[in-house]
C-alpha cells in the first residue's frame, strides 16, 4: 500500500509542477546555476527578461511535463532568443526544440526509433487555417469536429499504450502549443511533439494518421 500511494503522490506532484513553482523557486534555481554560470544568470535577469517571464516559461516546460533538470540550456536558449521575443509561449517552444534530445529519451528511452500518431494533411491544413498563426487554447472548429477528433486521437494513443509503446502525436511546429493544450484534460498521457524537436539520430515510425 506504502509503494501505492508513493506512486499516485509523484504522480500528483508531477502532474502540478507547473502550480507548486513560483518566483522563489525559481530564484534559487537561478542562484544554482549561477554558481557555475555567473554571467549567463547575471545577463539574463533582468538584463534581457524580467524574472516573471522566466517564472511563465519554465512553467510552461512543467506543464508539459519536460523537467527542469538541463537548468544550463534552458537558460541559454531564453538568453539567446530573448532579443527577439518576450513571450513565454514563443520561449518555450524554442527551449522545447534546445531540449529536443532530452525530451524523445525521456519519453521513448534508448530506443532509435519513435512510434507517432500523425493528423491527415487536410486536417493538418484545416487546423492550420482555424488558427491563422495564433496560439489559441482550442483550435476554431466547429464542436461535432473538434470532438471526433479528440475522441479518435484518444482511441490511438489507448491502441498505442495497449501494446505498451508511448502514445506520441506528432505535428507541425504551428500546431503543437494549441493542441498539446488541446488534448491535456482528454489524453493527459499523450505527448505532443512538433516535428523540428525529433533529433536527427532518431527514427520517426508512422502508426496511424487521423483524419476527420
Amino acid at each position: 500500500a506504502s509503494t501505492v500511494i508513493a506512486t499516485h503522490l509523484s504522480h500528483v506532484v508531477q502532474s502540478h509542477a507547473h502550480e507548486l513553482l513560483g518566483h522563489e523557486e525559481v530564484q534559487q534555481l537561478l542562484n544554482g546555476l549561477g554558481k557555475n554560470a555567473p554571467k549567463l544568470v547575471e545577463d539574463l535577469t533582468p538584463r534581457l527578461l524580467p524574472l516573471g517571464t522566466v517564472v511563465r516559461t519554465l512553467q510552461g516546460l512543467l506543464a508539459e511535463r519536460v523537467p527542469l533538470k538541463n537548468m544550463r540550456t534552458i537558460i541559454e536558449t531564453m538568453a539567446e532568443h530573448a532579443a527577439r521575443t518576450q513571450d513565454p509561449a514563443q520561449l518555450t517552444a524554442h527551449v522545447r526544440v534546445a531540449l529536443g534530445r532530452q525530451i524523445v529519451q525521456d519519453i521513448a528511452g534508448m530506443s532509435t526509433e519513435l512510434p507517432v500518431i500523425t493528423l491527415e494533411p487536410d486536417l493538418e491544413q484545416l487546423l492550420t487555417n482555424s488558427l491563422g498563426g495564433s496560439n489559441a487554447a482550442t483550435p476554431g472548429l466547429g464542436p461535432g469536429l473538434a470532438e471526433r477528433m479528440q475522441r479518435r486521437l484518444a482511441e490511438a494513443a489507448q491502441r498505442q499504450e495497449m501494446t505498451g509503446e508511448p502514445a506520441v502525436l506528432l505535428v507541425p511546429p504551428q500546431l503543437r502549443q494549441t493542441l498539446a493544450r488541446f488534448m491535456r484534460s482528454v489524453v493527459p498521457s499523450m505527448h505532443v511533439l512538433a516535428w523540428n524537436e525529433i533529433p536527427d539520430n532518431r527514427k520517426v515510425r508512422l502508426v496511424t494518421a487521423v483524419g476527420r
